[in-house]
């Protein structure tokens, strides 16, 4: 087994799904490996290259995957794991994830090219072949209708996809064609609250819903810090949107995939948010993310519930 660079790679992009997909194969490939998983900016890289550097005495082989890789960006941070990548040991493979398109320079490069993907949202084409599939080895029938409605309520990867519909078919009639209301109706009635959902509110100011939605992700034991982490790449994403109305390109579909903005319910939340939200109020709200974040790690946690709710309060306020 070759070991450094060779056994090192990054997964960038917006397709959770397909993303997932290829993490999956690296597992399968070395079946029976240690795995260990840490988040930049939750775990210190040192921490994170102390655990590459030191060999287990229990497993023949290890996969050791980084998530956010794109909050890495101190150069010091980067020559450390880039030294950790080149110095990789046979047994172990490093998988460094994020959802951005590119991670900080000096990081980004330091895998081979073919080790190296960035998983782009499905296009509209591809979104409704992998509906009709997922349908037809289910054993239903459904039409360009029913697909339509399921992009529109579920966001747009193949992870989300494949949870949600897994769920709808529990539902879903199989003695009679399947219609767009039938879709609407269970997917309405058993649609989860996530950070995605409870940024639409926060989008078009509705206070009362966004914190109605809070409630109901933290009753159902949803982390605060996974929270803050998807709001964060939510406002990211607004930064992004914002750049492509400056330019002229809010309209541009191609633009819009690139940024991971395909669904058209997506978007409306992002044009909305743009209405409320400029270039600094958006920084300030992913600075504001971040100083709840301290505090939700600090000794008043104890808190977290009132915390949580000031901090959505300051988020609607901030694109007031």
């Amino acid at each position: 087994m070759e070991g450094g660079a060779s056994n090192s790679y990054i997964f960038l992009g917006p397709e959770l799904g397909k993303k997932q997909d290829a993490v999956d194969s690296i597992k399968k490939k070395f079946s029976g490996a240690e795995i260990s998983v840490f988040y930049a900016g939750e775990t210190s890289v040192s921490e994170i290259a102390d655990s590459i550097q030191n060999h287990s005495l229990f497993a023949e082989a290890r996969i050791i995957i980084v998530k956010n890789a794109e909050l890495i960006k101190k150069k010091d941070e980067i020559e450390l794991l880039v030294s950790c990548v080149n110095n990789l040991e046979s047994g172990t493979s490093l998988i460094f994830i994020s959802d951005e398109l590119r991670l900080a320079a000096g990081l980004d490069d330091c895998v081979p090219g073919s080790n190296r993907r960035v998983f782009y949202e499905m296009f509209e084409k591809e979104k409704n072949e992998w509906l009709m599939s997922f349908f037809r080895r289910e054993g239903f029938s459904i039409d360009k209708d029913c697909a339509a409605a399921i992009l529109e309520l579920v966001e747009n990867n193949t992870e989300a996809l494949r949870r949600e519909c897994s769920r709808l078919i529990l539902f879903l009639p199989k003695d009679k064609p399947v219609n767009a209301q039938d879709i609407e109706k269970w997917l309405s009635h058993n649609r989860e609250e996530s950070a995605f959902t409870l940024f639409s509110r926060i989008a078009c100011g509705d206070l009362s819903k966004a914190l109605e939605s809070l409630s109901v992700m933290l009753a159902a034991k949803e982390k605060a810090q996974g929270i803050l982490a998807g709001l964060a790449w939510c406002f990211r994403k607004l930064n992004d949107y914002l750049t492509l109305l400056e330019s002229g390109n809010a309209n541009n579909n191609f633009e819009l995939k690139k940024i991971g903005l395909s669904s058209p319910k997506v978007r409306d939340d992002y044009a909305a948010a743009s209405r409320r939200y400029n270039v600094e109020s958006t920084e300030a709200c992913l600075a504001l993310t971040a100083q709840y974040d301290a505090l939700l790690r600090s000794p008043v946690a104890v808190m977290e519930n009132i915390l949580m709710d000031r901090y959505i309060l300051a988020l609607v306020n901030a694109g007031a």
